[in-house]
C-alpha cells in the first residue's frame, strides 16, 4: 500500500468520524439542554467516567463474551461452509438440508436460548455457543450455496471440454466464484455473533459476561454502568467486522488488484 492509498483510505473514514463525534456533541447537548434525566438517557461523558471506573469488570465481561461470540462464529462459519459443499455436490442433501436451514433461521433466538439451556446446560459456555452457531449457520450456509451454483454455464462446459474432473471445476471455478458471497455473508454475522451471545446471556450462565452486566446495573437502575456495556460490546462486535475485512482482503488479493487499476484508469468508474 503506496502513501497515496493510504491518504485516501484515511479521507473515507473521515465523513464517519465527523458523524460520530457530532453524534456524541449533540446527544451530550440535548441531555444537558433538555434536563434529560440520566435515568431515561445519561449523558456520554458519565457513560465514559462508569467506563474507566468499571474497567477491570467491564474487560472481563467482554473478553468472556467475546470469546463465546468467537467460537460460535467460528464453529457456524465451518460448518455452513461444508454444508454448503456437501449440498453443491449432491442435489439430494440440498433439497433435504435447505428448508430445515430456512426453519432453523426463523426461529427467534429467544427461542432458541432455552432450548439449548435445557439441552447443554445453564451453567456452562456450550448453550450459548450453540446459539450463535445456529444464528451464524445459516447466512454463510445460504451465501456459499449460491456462490458454488450460480456460476456461468459456459466456464462448466469450458472446464469439461479439458476433461476436468468434479473436483478440478470446484477448486478453479466454484471455490473462487463463491468467495465473495462468503464474503459478504461473513460481514454479516460477524458483528451478529455478538449479539447473538448478549442475547443467549439473558437466559442463563455466569454472571461476568456483558449481557448479565447490562442486565444486573438495568435492575438497579445503574444506566450509565449499562451503557458502558453496551459500549464494550460494540467494541467486540466491530473488531469481529474488522477481522471479517481483513479475511474478504487476504483471501481475495486480486480485489485490490482489480480496485486500484480501475481507481487508477477510469476516475469516475464506482467501486
Amino acid at each position: 500500500m503506496n502513501l497515496g492509498d493510504t491518504v485516501r483510505r484515511l479521507r473515507a473514514l473521515g465523513p464517519a468520524l465527523v458523524v460520530g463525534v457530532s453524534g456524541f456533541v449533540l446527544w451530550e447537548g440535548a441531555v444537558r439542554v433538555l434536563g434529560i434525566s440520566e435515568f431515561l438517557l445519561p449523558k456520554p461523558t458519565s457513560i465514559w467516567a462508569e467506563l474507566t471506573r468499571e474497567w477491570p469488570v467491564l474487560r472481563h465481561a467482554g473478553w468472556e463474551t467475546g470469546r463465546i461470540a468467537v467460537s460460535g462464529l467460528l464453529v457456524g462459519v465451518l460448518v455452513g461452509v461444508v454444508m454448503a459443499f456437501f449440498t453443491t455436490r449432491f442435489r439430494m442433501l440440498n433439497e433435504g438440508l435447505t428448508p430445515m436451514a430456512v426453519a432453523v433461521n426463523a426461529t427467534p433466538i429467544v427461542a432458541l436460548a432455552p432450548i439449548f439451556n435445557a439441552w447443554f446446560g445453564i451453567t456452562g459456555t456450550l448453550s450459548n455457543q450453540a446459539v450463535v452457531m445456529a444464528v451464524v449457520f445459516f447466512p454463510v450456509f445460504i451465501n456459499t450455496a449460491r456462490g458454488l451454483t450460480e456460476v456461468h454455464p459456459d466456464e462448466i462446459e469450458l472446464m469439461r471440454s479439458y476433461a476436468s474432473g468434479e473436483w478440478t471445476i470446484m477448486r478453479e471455478v466454484r471455490i473462487p466464484n463463491a468467495l465473495p458471497f462468503f464474503a459478504n455473508a461473513l460481514r454479516v454475522v460477524a458483528p451478529l455473533s455478538v449479539i447473538a451471545a448478549i442475547v443467549a446471556e439473558y437466559f442463563g450462565g455466569p454472571q461476568d459476561r456483558i449481557g448479565n452486566v447490562i442486565t444486573s446495573n438495568a435492575a438497579f437502575a445503574r444506566y450509565d454502568v449499562a451503557w458502558a456495556a453496551i459500549a464494550v460490546a460494540s467494541v467486540v462486535g466491530l473488531a469481529l467486522f474488522a477481522a471479517a475485512l481483513l479475511v474478504e482482503r487476504v483471501s481475495m488479493p486480486w480485489r485490490l488488484a482489480v480496485g486500484g487499476s480501475d481507481h487508477n484508469n477510469t476516475p469516475g468508474r464506482e467501486q
